[in-house]
Order: C-alpha cells, then structure tokens, then sequence
C-alpha cells in the first residue's frame, strides 16, 4: 500500500461520504487543530513516567476521541451516524472534576508553563481552543455538526488546563501565576 495517493496534490481533500474541499475549508482547518492536539497528547504520553500509567490509559482513551472528534467534523450531516454522544461529554467532565480535586484552589490566572509536561498540556489547550474557535465558525455559518462533539471540544480544552496544573502540582513545580490582576477565582 502507497501512503500517497497524490489527490491531494490540487489543494483538495476528501471527507466522510466523498465530497472533496479546499484543504483551505473551515471543516478541514477544524479537524486538522483536532489532529494537532492529538499529535500534542502523544508527545506527552511518551513523556510520562511510568509511575503515571493510569494517566497515560486515560490519554490513549482520549486520543481516540480525540480521532472520532476529527471523523464526526469530516462528515456531513446525514452521511453517516455520529460517533462523539452525551456518554462521551460526561465522561471528559469526570475526569475534569478527578483532576481538579487534586490539585490546590487558585484565586489568579496562571500563565502556561511550570513543568515541560504542564506547558505541553498547555499548547494542547491553546490548540484545542483553536479548534473551538473554527468549528463556532462552522456553526456561525450555519454548517450541521455533531453539537456533542462541539461540547466535547470545550471541555477538553478545561480538562488539558486541569492537568497543566496538575503536572505542576505533582512534580512540586511552583506554577506561574499573572501577578497584574487581583482574585478572579472565587473559591466558594
């Protein structure tokens, strides 16, 4: 098997269902952010110790999704069943609220960096964020998406915050913190 297929070679792409786009299409950027921040969570599964093993299973789970995220953002609506549901959503929010359990209250805005795994799960938020942004584009210019996906999206950029912070807290890295503003998290 080729691994090129040279189809690509006009600035065209195939999605789901075969309808071809510009690889310059708001779909195409969207799934595309969706694989950068998948490639993100593998550098940072092969940066893990082996004393985070439960860590790295959830990652590989998420970087499934993270796939499925991609496929349901490739197909048109009606082309096929979506992969991404409610189950998914609830899931990513566990894991939020696990992770955000251990690790101490804050009451400013913290600056990506600290650790290099936190600031890797930094970019992986940012570039999530990204993906956020174009796919409310696709919304905005009224293209049907799967809205669970959409949903997922968010949470997944709050979930890689949470485990900045996390990795941070459990290599006893003093995170940084945006000195200029006064409380902005409450911690009620």
């Amino acid at each position: 098997m080729k691994i090129y297929t040279k189809s690509g070679d006009q600035g065209k792409t195939s999605i789901i269902g075969g309808e071809r786009l510009a690889k310059s299409d708001p779909r195409v950027h969207a799934y595309g952010s969706l694989d950068e921040t998948n490639a993100w969570i593998g550098e940072i599964i092969s940066q893990l110790a082996d004393d985070h093993l439960a860590l790295q299973k959830e990652l590989l789970q998420l970087q499934v999704l993270l796939f499925d995220l991609g496929t349901d953002l490739a197909t048109p609506e009606g082309v096929r069943d979506y992969i991404v549901n409610q189950q998914h959503l609830l899931e990513v929010e566990s894991l939020i609220d696990a992770y955000a359990k251990q690790v101490p209250p804050i009451e400013k805005f913290v600056l990506p960096g600290g650790h290099l795994l936190a600031s890797h799960f930094h970019i992986a938020r940012t570039v999530t964020r990204r993906a956020e942004r174009e796919i409310t584009q696709l919304v905005s210019d009224g293209i049907p998406i799967n809205l669970h996906a959409f949903k997922v999206v968010n949470r997944l950029s709050d979930l890689f915050f949470v485990l900045a912070r996390y990795m941070n807290f459990v290599y006893d890295v003093k995170e940084p913190f945006y000195e200029r503003a006064g409380k902005v998290f409450h911690n009620d």
